[in-house]
């Protein structure tokens, strides 16, 4: 998304519609974490979104331990960089592991996240 200007890093967090809530990744809440460093922000969100295509491709097939392992790290990362909806999925996961559609809908979210973060790094 970009801004209205066009830009997609016109201010700190590249929130410049005020509809950080509607995202796939709060921009507000990462630009506080970052302090505003939108070099940083890109960074953050590059390595964030590595990490969840790597917990999607393994989660599926992976033991029940080892998916909450995933699922509990991501989790973290995904409130640090403000995907809060990844962040509650991979908990509900680790309340319910073998929960069939809440990893599909995990993994439907990671694609949300990869394509925005795409669409604004541009």
């Amino acid at each position: 998304m970009r801004g209205e200007n066009g830009i997609a890093f016109s201010m700190p967090g590249g929130d410049v519609s005020g509809t950080a809530g509607s995202r796939p990744v709060d921009l507000a809440h990462l630009a506080r974490q970052t302090m505003g460093d939108r070099s940083l922000e890109q960074e953050v969100l590059a390595l964030f979104v590595q990490q969840a295509l790597s917990v999607r491709d393994k989660i599926v097939d992976a033991d029940v331990g080892q998916r909450l392992l995933l699922a509990h790290g991501l989790k973290g990362s995904a409130r640090g960089v403000g995907a809060f909806a990844i962040a509650d999925c991979a908990s509900a996961i680790e309340h319910q592991p073998e929960d069939t559609n809440t990893l599909k809908r995990l993994g439907s979210l990671i694609e949300e996240v990869r394509d925005f973060v795409a669409a604004i790094s541009r």
